[in-house]
């Protein structure tokens, strides 16, 4: 049973992989530091570890979907990211696709005869 649990993790960590980019996009309306966004996202039922998030938050900015800004305010000073105009559009198309698979995937799952039911 153990190589199915692990398998089934393996799977889950690759499912994840693919929405924590739009998870964190659709937080970035409003200026997030990096730790406030793992935070923000844990509370909504997403996890992610701040060593998957900063790389990510580097390559979204470097990709032209976020601004940065340091703020030095604050004792200790915190990079705040939010959504450029040209991520704007690209969260919005990635919303569209990601209903328009949301469905598909829905249909695909529907409840069907259990498959532990039959052969391997």
């Amino acid at each position: 049973m153990s190589d199915v649990n692990e398998l089934v993790d393996k799977l889950l960590q690759e499912l994840r992989r693919g929405t924590i980019t739009i998870g964190v996009l659709s937080q970035l309306y409003e200026p997030h530091y990096g730790y406030s966004l793992v935070t923000t996202l844990k509370d909504k039922g997403i996890e992610v570890e701040p060593g998957t998030l900063y790389p990510l938050l580097r390559r979204l900015e470097k990709q032209g979907l976020l601004k940065s800004q340091w703020d030095t305010n604050e004792a200790r000073p915190r990079k705040y990211y939010l959504l450029s105009s040209t991520g704007k559009t690209v969260y919005n198309q990635l919303c569209i696709e990601w209903r328009k698979i949301a469905r598909s995937m829905e249909e695909l799952i529907e409840p069907k005869e259990d498959p532990s039911d039959g052969d391997d």
